[in-house]
């Protein structure tokens, strides 16, 4: 396999990712506050937090700011391998690695350049019922995940069917 630098579908996608998410939380800083903006209902709106752990709000101390950003590097060299592993036509998996990769710099990035955190400003729910708030980072990071669970999961199967079985392999010596 190449280097990956040749997956311009892949570049690209990741680096949408990066600038929208950079711009919506640079405009959600500016512009937001902690006061829920409505934008649909009660269902979505737009709200500014800063979110110092991760995920679902998860914390690991006061460390957790560096915690995982260490996280973010290592999950990021293990994607980069699998963008290289990656042929330049398998487009559904270079894209779902994008959004994966491309959300987590995103996210990265924050963590850099704030120790307040993570911003998230997307506000998802019915009533009191809420998913805790969001970015497009997280967004494209979640996205990113299921798609590649679905075609490793495809990988995998069609890889098992392509191996024959020992009784197979007795039933052809035979």
């Amino acid at each position: 396999m190449d280097s990956g630098a040749s997956r311009p579908l892949f570049w690209s996608v990741a680096a949408g990712v990066v600038i929208a998410d950079f711009y919506t939380k640079t405009l959600a800083a500016s512009a937001l506050s902690r006061v829920p903006r409505r934008i649909v209902g009660d269902w979505i709106t737009f709200q500014l937090v800063y979110n110092p752990g991760a995920a679902f709000g998860l914390h690991v101390g006061e460390h957790s700011r560096w915690v995982f950003l260490v996280l973010a590097l290592l999950a990021l060299l293990v994607l980069g391998s699998m963008v290289r592993q990656t042929r330049a036509d398998q487009r559904f998996r270079l894209v779902a690695l994008a959004l994966v990769c491309g959300g987590a710099v995103g996210n990265l990035i924050d963590r850099i350049r704030s120790p307040r955190g993570v911003v998230d400003f997307i506000d998802v729910g019915v009533g009191t019922l809420r998913w805790p708030t969001f970015n497009l980072a997280d967004a494209a990071v979640t996205c990113g995940a299921i798609a590649l669970a679905i075609v490793l999961w495809v990988d995998g199967r069609r890889e098992a069917r392509a191996v024959p079985s020992k009784a197979d392999a007795a039933t052809a010596s035979s």
